[in-house]
């Protein structure tokens, strides 16, 4: 690879030269010219400019929740919340089709997992924070006037907010990562994997400035001092500290600024047939000034692209996530059952469930387990929650024809014959109230336009009983999970019933399809790693065989059916659904690792190329 990057570098050369050949026959050539006027030395002046840097980057971030085959529901994937089954290629596969080279793997595929988009975004959002640090000091801040030293200090602390959730992401997904900590003026060529842990103890430093200087009245969408205690929180479990996880949450829990949202407020809260856990997540409440829960948006609404936004035909929610409940579904008397038809539709589910197809179905243990004790769940209740149950037969050539015409789909005849051809694609519930987006652009239907949660005070309270039960402090962590329960009706938790599993089981039926599932997870792997501590079956796990034995594959097979189960897709190629424990790593992209020809970036263990691995670096790299 060093010879084809070589030849890349003579070319460019090359067309350099003889661009000057064409051109130096010309004297005006000699006269100097600005290349632009839009230098960033000319355009950071103002605190403004340096605004727009910090838009950047929540821009980038808004697309790992948005459009079609948006990059969260590979994090779903790869976890114990849901599968991919759409059939699309090698997204069941997982061992046999995610390598450090593969086409499936890569951004561009409309129909692909986007691991390599968790690399190459992060990469380009931390390029955009890169810039505010480096221009920072480009306007004429007079720092002995409060109001300007806190205004500059702000966008600092904005910006060290976004490197805290990138380096995050990355060091959970990929373990030990090259380290970008400024802005590059040049091509880079030399980078070294660094140890994950290093890279979070800077991040945790950043976010102290942070929490001292961001504040918390701002827009909606622009980074908050409570999202960044939400951060350090996060970083603070990632590096095992977990009595700076739990002071961070308590700042942030107890600061009088956030709240649950535990009574009805906003659009349909004077209509009784719905609850607060509805309001919580309809479009139109959830950057309401009177919403106290929500610490981090990204922000999209209707019009948006009135104004030349480019954000991807909305949240697309319906379409990544619900059933295919308009195929592989007949009547008992075995007729083609639905339409995901609009026009000239006596009932157009599209309008009121979307057009599913199935990419991010719900497994068994999300959908159904962690519910059948506690009927009351506002979470999984009638009205919030869909059920197959909940669609009929509505496809018009039935009507007149066959008495199903207008009734509840059923999974089996009377006579007990299954009437669903693909129940993996087509059959399973899902949470009405927070994927159902009304689509005012789309036909059909697929999920609006919409603001997200990045972050909510749910979680941090979630946070902060993680970080208790690591402590053993149960009644504590019991107390912390209560409160979010209590909000949604649900039946409360005895402290000598916390544990890992127990957790995560509330951070789905809170968090699903809000959280990065897969970076949870692999964080969680490595404190059971590094702490020696034992799971809920009593299992203990070491940082040596970390690649072989870890929590995240053991959670996956103990709580879904699907994989390494003799289980294939019923769509598509019809591929086995399999997945490998070395895969609580992704593979580090082969393409960043041979451009990458003047350093050494490691490959993860499992994975081509790891043989050649160096001892990371121990202490953060210079410029």
């Amino acid at each position: 690879m060093k010879n084809k990057f070589s030849s890349i570098r003579y070319f460019l050369l090359a067309g350099v030269g003889i661009t000057l050949l064409f051109i130096s026959c010309k004297k005006s050539w000699l006269t100097p010219k600005p290349l632009s006027l839009y230098t960033p030395e000319n355009a950071y002046t103002t605190p403004e400019a340096l605004q727009d840097a910090v838009v950047a980057c929540e821009k980038n971030l808004r697309y790992e929740f948005y459009g079609d085959w948006s990059p969260i529901l590979t994090q779903l994937i790869f976890s114990d919340e849901c599968i991919e089954a759409s059939g699309g290629p090698g997204n069941q596969d997982l061992s046999g089709s995610i390598t450090p080279d593969a086409i499936v793997s890569s951004s561009g595929n409309t129909n692909a997992t986007k691991i390599y988009w968790y690399w190459d975004q992060s990469y380009a959002r931390l390029k955009y924070a890169n810039t505010v640090l480096a221009y920072i000091d480009v306007p004429k801040w007079d720092t002995t006037k409060a109001d300007q030293k806190a205004k500059r200090n702000a966008l600092i602390g904005s910006a060290y907010f976004f490197r805290a959730y990138t380096f995050y992401e990355l060091v959970n997904s990929f373990g030990d990562v090259p380290y970008a900590g400024w802005l590059l003026s040049s091509p880079k060529l030399d980078f070294q994997t660094v140890d994950r842990k290093v890279i979070l103890e800077e991040m945790k430093k950043e976010l102290e400035f942070a929490v001292q200087w961001v504040p918390d009245d701002v827009p909606k969408g622009q980074v908050t001092n409570g999202a960044c205690l939400h951060m350090l929180a996060k970083i603070d479990l990632a590096l095992g500290d977990f009595d700076g996880a739990i002071a961070a949450s308590s700042k942030l829990i107890n600061g009088g600024k956030y709240h649950l949202m535990t009574s009805r407020f906003g659009q349909d809260a004077n209509d009784p047939s719905h609850n607060v856990i509805w309001d919580l997540h309809r479009p139109a409440n959830k950057a309401l000034p009177q919403n106290t829960e929500g610490l981090m948006y990204v922000i999209d609404l209707d019009g948006y692209k009135t104004i030349g936004a480019d954000f991807g035909g909305g949240i697309q929610s319906m379409r990544n996530f619900t059933p295919c409940w308009y195929q592989n579904i007949k009547t008992p008397a075995g007729n083609p059952g639905a339409s995901d038809q609009v026009a000239g539709i006596a009932t157009p589910q599209c309008v009121s469930m979307g057009r599913g197809i199935g990419r991010g179905r719900g497994t068994w243990h999300a959908n159904h387990e962690i519910w059948v004790n506690d009927p009351g769940d506002y979470r999984h209740a009638k009205g919030n929650w869909v059920e197959m149950s909940d669609y009929v037969y509505n496809n018009p050539d039935l009507k007149g024809k066959d008495t199903s015409y207008g009734k509840p789909m059923q999974l089996y005849s009377a006579t007990g014959q299954l009437l669903v051809s693909d129940t993996l694609r087509s059959w399973y519930g899902w949470p009405y109230y927070k994927l159902f987006i009304p689509d005012n652009e789309n036909n059909p239907p697929k999920g609006g336009h919409t603001p997200w949660y990045v972050f909510r005070l749910a979680e941090t309270y979630l946070i902060r009983a993680e970080a208790y039960w690591w402590k053993g402090n149960l009644s504590a962590a019991a107390a912390d999970i209560n409160v979010v329960r209590a909000r949604a009706n649900a039946k409360p938790i005895e402290s000598k019933d916390v544990n890992m599993a127990t957790i995560l089981d509330e951070r789905t039926r809170e968090l699903a399809y809000e959280s990065p599932r897969k970076v949870e997870l692999t964080r969680i792997s490595y404190l059971f790693a590094q702490t020696g501590k034992a799971d809920e079956k009593g299992r203990t796990y070491k940082m040596s065989d970390f690649s072989t034995n870890n929590y995240w594959y053991n959670r996956i097979m103990d709580v879904t059916y699907i994989y390494n189960k003799g289980v294939r897709a019923a769509q598509g190629t019809g591929d086995l659904f399999t997945i490998s424990k070395y895969m609580v790593l992704w593979p580090i992209p082969q393409s960043a690792i041979d451009a990458n020809i003047d350093g050494h970036i490691n490959q993860n263990v499992g994975y081509n190329g790891a043989e050649s691995n160096q001892p990371p670096l121990e202490s953060l790299p210079t410029p």
